[in-house]
């Protein structure tokens, strides 16, 4: 049997502030994080991007630290290896995409 392999991380600290999010600011629960690029490569390459979305056609779907991730099928080559995380400190406060551990 194949196992399922996820294109991207998801820190627990990340998933942690996902939820609050999602309950303050009152996102339906058919919605999930949605991870992908913006930008289409070219001298200014891509930029990783998340919000919150429902799935879509061409979503490939995952769930990890129970939250549930949409992501563009086109976009997964960019997202291999990388993992979201979330950091707080005095200089600034944000969700950053980081390689994998």
């Amino acid at each position: 049997m194949l196992e399922k392999i996820e294109p991207v991380g998801l820190t627990a600290r990340a998933a942690e502030e996902v939820r609050k999010i999602m309950q303050t600011k009152n996102i339906p629960p058919e919605y999930g994080l949605r991870v992908g690029i913006r930008g289409g490569g070219g001298c200014g390459g891509v930029a990783l991007m998340i919000g919150f979305d429902k799935a879509k056609p061409t979503d490939l779907t995952y769930t990890l630290q129970g939250i549930t991730l949409h992501i563009d099928k086109k976009h997964t080559m960019y997202l291999i290896g990388k993992q979201i995380d979330f950091y707080e400190g005095a200089d600034a406060k944000g969700f950053m995409f980081a390689e994998q551990k």
